[in-house]
């Protein structure tokens, strides 16, 4: 797919931009900023933005049914109050891991209002992350183990399927999902990309987003790219972007025809100069819709 439209949404610089979420009543973009510990909101018709630094890094948003949203944080969960640009958080849940090696990461809300989010274990020299799934106000683990950066999460539009992506496995795999019950079963790989940084490498996948014909977006951390996988894993595009590690994919815009997509500026110098954009906010139009996504419910 040629990269001729991408276009610069948001022109400041992001450390780690994450967690692009597109707010369809307020027809804006909130996404974070994880090491700058700040939550960003857009007005792309208007060019207004707004900004809450944070006493804890935001990894992942969900839009609240509250008003607001709610944002995993390090430290737990919180609803942030959005209505005004002081920072007004009220705590959720405090997080259930060591804070000083873990960290919560990417997450998206499910067809029923939980919020599934998974962890980073920072010194990734074993399998330890896990994933925890917030349900009206209390936090379940779902799994533990077999994983070291959870990332890549998705719900397939007829609510039987969830994606998730290992980062450091560079693999992606897909489970059978009980909507009702709020469970998985049955992991399966969708597709294993190849690790082999000499040969034919094209990056790790990070974070995704599921669109209305039920295809995975997935952005390829190092590999300057957005990958389009099949329901069957199939690659079957790829959107090649100016940036080399970009981060996460959003559907946005009025007929959700926006494709939002943060990166990472905190790169090395020879990177930046050959993808300046790095750590920029992209917008892409796309010839297919996302969906809207399903708001926590409290």
């Amino acid at each position: 797919m040629p990269n001729s439209h991408i276009a610069v949404a948001y022109d400041a610089v992001m450390q780690t931009g994450e967690c692009p979420l597109w707010h369809p009543q307020e027809q804006a973009l909130y996404w974070v900023d994880i090491p700058a510990f700040t939550v960003h909101r857009l007005d792309p018709a208007t060019g207004a933005h707004r900004a809450w630094k944070l006493a804890s890094e935001p990894a992942t948003l969900a839009i609240s049914d509250q008003g607001g949203l709610v944002v995993a944080m390090r430290s737990g969960f919180a609803h942030l109050d959005t209505s005004s640009d002081e920072v007004k958080l009220t705590e959720i849940v405090a997080a259930p891991y060591d804070q000083s090696i873990t960290r919560f990461n990417d997450g998206h809300v499910d067809p029923a209002g939980r919020f599934w989010v998974g962890t980073i274990y920072e010194p990734r020299d074993k399998p330890a992350a896990e994933m925890y799934v917030l349900e009206q106000g209390r936090l379940r683990q779902a799994w533990a183990g077999g994983m070291t950066n959870s990332n890549g999460l998705g719900f397939s539009p007829d609510q039987k399927t969830m994606y998730h992506a290992d980062t450091a496995a560079h693999r992606v795999s897909r489970y059978d999902f009980d909507v009702a019950t709020g469970t998985v079963s049955n992991q399966q790989v969708l597709h294993q990309f190849s690790a082999d940084k000499e040969n034919n490498y094209g990056g790790r996948p990070d974070g995704a987003a599921v669109d209305s014909e039920g295809n995975y977006w997935v952005a390829m951390f190092e590999g300057a790219r957005i990958a389009k996988l099949s329901p069957q894993g199939e690659l079957l595009d790829e959107i090649k972007l100016p940036v080399r590690c970009p981060t996460m994919p959003a559907f946005g815009g009025p007929d959700l025809r926006t494709l939002y997509v943060t990166s990472a500026g905190a790169r090395p110098a020879a990177e930046l100069e050959q993808y300046p954009l790095s750590g920029k906010l992209l917008a892409i139009p796309m010839d297919v819709a996302g969906r809207i996504e399903p708001g926590y419910k409290q």
